[in-house]
């Protein structure tokens, strides 16, 4: 058996009930076969690929908080600290009903590449609960944050673990977050990252993710022959990620038709209203039934079907294993040129396949969505200068981020013959650098 089949095995054996984290490591694997088969022997003698799929640390405690009619409830909270090799850990804190360790180990085990392909010093790092803050009081928000930080804060720190927001993790939560960090540590320091604007955040941190996927897939056109102007966009989900590339997209000259919450889906022909969407979901905290009423030439659809909307470019950008083979087959019927993943692993293994052999030019979310980690990074810089830059100064600078993973992932593809396949090479020109790192550094 080789060696990467051997850790597949084990990883599978060793963390039962974890399907995530099991696909995060086999598609990562599958695809540094080449790397892994060049070095097999030193790699096995140093048991890299072990050290490389078992993290560093792994927390998980108990989250006790009083609701406003008195009620005790208990949350689970984790943070996954999976690898330091290139710097501190760095990836966000996921609050959802759904979150579990394997989802956390996922979502960790993503970040070590991710991170690790935008050129900046950061490991990778995960956490959050199975908290739900929808339907919550700002005050039962604060409740649950408090009593989060009350334990996380013994293990993080500016020059160890930088968390930062994800899913159910926006700028109130933050807030709360930091306050009881301070007020525990008795220190203002640049440990979380997404903070308020006036509290050490960055300009561009709330655009980041949704503008970065468009300046890649910017690129990715360019170096094709293409330009972006003109072409009609899909995308997934109405959170942070999907609402600033649609408002970029749109601003590049494409048009986007759709956008999606947990309820159903919106089709809009004239192109989707960023400020009606603002409204409905960051003002007033509504579901995308609601566009209707200020788009009466909108389509509403309840549950999926997003996928069978024809357009040039689909960017997957609400949640994991979105899009599965049925809406590939749909996306490749359609014409669509361009696959670009705004979430994490929002598409199955199988789907991502069908769309790589059917010509789609496929970039996943290890780089597509890069950008907003890469600006947490400028933002930790800049709490660590005491200063703040500009928009155009932090935005010109995410866009050189991007453009230059598309092209460390275009030269790591041809390097091995494998080009145009953009998963392989994002996860070995990620993996390069961080063992790389593992093995200057000794068996730690």
């Amino acid at each position: 058996m080789s060696y990467v089949d051997e850790v597949i095995a084990q990883v599978i054996k060793e963390n039962p009930a974890e399907p995530e984290f099991h696909q995060a490591v086999l598609e990562v694997l599958e695809s540094l076969r080449p790397v892994i088969e060049a070095n097999e022997e030193k790699f096995r003698r140093d048991a890299l690929l072990e050290r490389l799929v078992n993290p560093e640390r792994q927390l998980k405690f108990r989250v006790p908080w009083i609701d406003d009619n008195g009620q005790v409830h208990v949350n689970t909270g984790y943070r996954v600290q999976f690898n330091s090799a290139i710097g501190p850990y760095k990836g966000g804190l996921r609050l959802h009903p759904s979150v579990n360790l394997g989802i956390i180990k996922f979502l960790g085990f993503e970040q070590i590449f991710k991170n690790s392909l935008t050129g900046l010093p950061i490991g990778g790092g995960k956490g959050g609960s199975d908290f739900d803050p929808k339907g919550k009081s700002d005050r039962e928000i604060m409740a649950f944050c408090q009593s989060f930080m009350s334990e996380l804060f013994k293990y993080i720190g500016a020059d160890t673990d930088v968390p930062a927001g994800d899913i159910g993790t926006g700028a109130r939560e933050i807030g709360y977050l930091y306050g009881q960090y301070k007020r525990l540590k008795g220190m203002f320091e640049g440990v979380l990252t997404g903070k308020g604007l006036s509290f050490g955040g960055s300009l561009t941190r709330t655009e980041a993710t949704g503008y970065g996927l468009l300046y890649i897939v910017e690129e990715l056109l360019k170096c094709h022959g293409q330009e972006i102007a003109g072409k009609t966009v899909v995308v997934s989900g109405a959170g942070n990620v999907a609402i600033y590339a649609i408002e970029k997209a749109q601003q590049l000259g494409a048009k986007v038709l759709t956008a999606t919450d947990s309820t159903g889906w919106i089709y809009d022909p004239d192109g989707i209203d960023v400020a009606a969407l603002k409204e409905i979901k960051e003002v007033r905290r509504q579901r995308l039934s609601e566009y209707k009423n200020y788009r009466p030439n909108s389509e509403y659809h309840e549950g999926k079907g997003v996928w069978s909307v024809k357009a040039d470019i689909v960017l997957p950008c609400a949640t994991q294993n979105e899009l599965d083979l049925e809406g590939a087959k749909q996306i490749v019927a359609n014409g669509t040129k361009v696959v670009a993943e705004g979430a994490n692993m929002p598409t199955t293994v199988e789907a991502t396949e069908y769309l790589q052999k059917n010509g789609v030019l496929f970039l996943p979310g290890k780089a597509a969505n890069a950008g907003g980690v890469a600006t947490s990074a400028l933002e930790m810089s800049q709490n660590s200068e005491r200063m703040s830059w500009s928009f155009d100064k932090v935005d010109a600078k995410l866009k050189g981020i991007m453009v230059g993973i598309y092209h460390n992932i275009d030269d790591a593809a041809k390097k091995y013959g494998l080009d145009g396949n953009y998963v392989a090479g994002a996860n070995i020109a990620g993996f390069e650098k961080v063992a790389d790192a593992m093995n200057a550094q000794g068996i730690v």
